[in-house]
């Protein structure tokens, strides 16, 4: 049988799985849907590699299948960004504030997208499922609706005649306090998700990706399962 005459396996699902709260949220949102899980992690050279082993974690508590992807000598190539440039610091303060721009990663969730995309094709999935959601539109374009919306049709267009998968983001206009709800609601594995761009032992607390972390599940009134070096100091919104 010819691929053009082939379609997507309806209940199998590829996650783009990072390792932080919002992806491990995602695996159990599609779980919960008796979907059959594909994870893929993309290893771009981040220095917190710690949620590369917190993604692989998760994995095996969804019993799914998961991808490591090694693009890790990308990150040489990405220099300016706090994520992959040892030279530039990981910010602290509130999520939104303008300094958080250093931890941009140029056109990282269309690297990462289009990486699960390609195994979605291959997989035969029905879904391509993403999780940024509507905290990240202040600092990262591409988490916006407008970067779906685009990335759907190119994946379209990429892969006609091929059993193509449609891209889905659920939590794109949810805040990240909906997001603690549900995973929490779900029982999904949060205190073992990684959230620090700091990536040390423990999570610092205060980068930004801490705070937002901090914050959400404070104004979700749910249990926070994280370990902060410092868990108090408070930074006002912009």
């Amino acid at each position: 049988m010819g691929h053009s005459q082939e379609k997507p396996d309806p209940f199998r699902v590829v996650v783009v799985l990072s390792g932080g709260m919002d992806s491990t949220t995602l695996m159990a949102h599609y779980a919960a849907l008796r979907s059959d899980l594909i994870a893929v992690t993309v290893d771009y050279g981040q220095r917190h590699r710690r949620e590369i082993e917190s993604a692989a974690t998760i994995a095996r508590h969804f019993d799914a299948r998961h991808l490591v992807v090694d693009l890790s000598g990308l990150g040489r190539h990405l220099g300016g960004s706090a994520l992959t440039d040892s030279r530039v610091d990981v910010p602290d303060g509130h999520y939104a504030e303008d300094s958080m721009r250093s931890t941009v990663v140029p056109n990282r969730n269309a690297v990462l997208a289009n990486v699960a995309v390609s195994v979605g094709v291959a997989e035969r999935a029905a879904i391509v499922a993403l999780g940024m959601h509507a905290g990240d539109h202040f600092v990262y374009p591409d988490c916006r609706p407008a970067f779906v919306s685009a990335l759907g049709e190119l994946v379209t267009v990429a892969n006609e005649g091929f059993p193509t998968p449609r891209v889905e983001a659920p939590f794109l206009t949810w805040s990240k306090a909906d997001i603690a709800t549900h995973g929490t609601r779900l029982g999904a594995p949060l205190g073992v998700s990684w959230s620090c761009y700091k990536g040390a032992e423990r999570h610092c607390g205060t980068c930004g990706t801490c705070y937002e972390r901090r914050e959400a599940f404070r104004d979700a009134g749910v249990a926070d399962p994280t370990d902060y070096t410092d868990a108090v100091t408070e930074f006002a919104a912009p």
